[in-house]
């Protein structure tokens, strides 16, 4: 190599280092973003199943209560008494025609 290419080189290289810094320190700092809207991703989705599961609870205590109400008792005996003609009815069908 000559002394004018290896003059010309070193101003080339000597901008490249910069450049290079900027770019690796541009890339870091995507990388780091990313790393955070992930983790803020996952805490939403944390945040969201919580919710979901304290309404699912309260639902089911919503039920649990109509369950063991006795009014709900009531009502579930009335209706018992209504199918049973029915039930009795469909038994009967069943035991003459097993593969209806």
């Amino acid at each position: 190599m000559s002394a004018g290419t290896i003059g010309a080189l070193i101003p080339i290289v000597a901008l490249s280092i910069p450049i290079v810094a900027i770019w690796t320190k541009h890339k870091t700092r995507i990388a780091e973003m990313q790393i955070r809207a992930t983790a803020d991703d996952t805490a939403e989705r944390a945040a969201q199943y919580v919710t979901k599961t304290r309404e699912l609870e309260e639902r089911v205590r919503v039920l649990e209560r109509i369950v063991t109400d006795k009014g709900y008792d009531i009502a579930a005996q009335i209706e018992a008494l209504r199918d049973t003609r029915s039930v009795e009815d469909h038994a009967k069908d069943f035991r003459r025609d097993p593969l209806n």
